[in-house]
């Protein structure tokens, strides 16, 4: 029996071709070309600043030319484009050419004040140094400077004996006005004690019970004014018999010492005693 063998034994069935699913895909969504990103503002340069104090005051004459005020200028830098240790090395190259400005700026200034008004001169300094900057070119390191302004001290020797009599005066002028208020509330105090314990009966005996001096000094007040009003009243009467030394009418003057008799003899109980 022959044997026949098929040359397309074992072999995949064949596949119809497919279709390209990206053709129809790009056909209806074709491929977008990317948009460049838009460009960056560019960045401010910061701002770089120090504070430097001038190590050496700035002399200046004062009015007369016999003292000098002592300037001591603070400045500030400030700086674009610069690292902070840039701007202090080139501060410090500057710095006596700071000093030479302020110094122009304060010299005419300086001589409208007397060598003991510092403090004028530094206020009068510091208004014109206001708002100003040098130099005038902003790409270079910029300062801004204030200062504080100091007398010479042969200045100063001279002010403290002043200073320290005025300081005592004031504080013994403040002492005594303490010393002042206080007397004039415990006057106040006593008067009004006094008074309350004058109108009632039994003061005197309670009085004692309050300490030896007190009751003392309250039974002297109490005999003082006891005295002494029935003299008062003695005149009021005879003014009123007829002492007319006011130019008053008659009328008018008797009413007016007789009203005030009465008040009197009223208000010490010696309307019957006294006659």
């Amino acid at each position: 029996m022959s044997t026949h063998t098929d040359a397309n034994a074992g072999a995949r069935p064949s596949v119809p071709p497919q279709p390209d699913r990206r053709r129809w895909w790009h056909a209806l969504f074709p491929p977008t070309t990317p948009v460049p990103a838009a460009p960056l503002p560019p960045l401010v340069p910061p701002t770089v600043s120090f504070r430097q104090d001038a190590p050496q005051p700035i002399l200046v004459p004062a009015r007369g030319d016999a003292f000098d005020f002592h300037l001591h200028a603070v400045y500030v830098w400030t700086a674009r484009h610069m690292t902070f240790e840039e701007l202090r090395f080139r501060a410090e190259r500057y710095l006596s050419w700071a000093g030479g400005i302020i110094r122009d700026r304060a010299v005419d200034l300086a001589r409208e004040y007397e060598p003991h008004r510092s403090h004028d001169l530094e206020r009068a300094l510091n208004e014109r140094l206001a708002g100003q900057r040098w130099p005038r070119d902003e790409s270079a390191p910029q300062f801004s400077a204030q200062v504080r302004v100091r007398p010479d001290d042969r200045v100063r020797e001279r002010l403290r004996p002043y200073w320290e009599e005025r300081i005592k005066l004031e504080c013994d002028h403040e002492l005594q006005k303490i010393r002042a208020r206080q007397v004039d509330e415990l006057t106040r105090r006593w008067c009004a004690v006094l008074q309350a314990l004058e109108d009632d009966p039994v003061t005197a005996h309670a009085a004692r019970l309050t300490g030896e001096q007190f009751a003392e000094v309250f039974r002297r007040y109490v005999e003082e004014r006891r005295e002494t009003v029935p003299d008062l009243v003695g005149l009021l009467r005879e003014a009123v018999r007829g002492h007319n030394d006011l130019n008053l009418g008659p009328s008018e003057y008797t009413q007016a010492w007789d009203a005030a008799l009465r008040t009197y003899e009223r208000q010490h109980g010696l309307a019957e005693r006294v006659n």
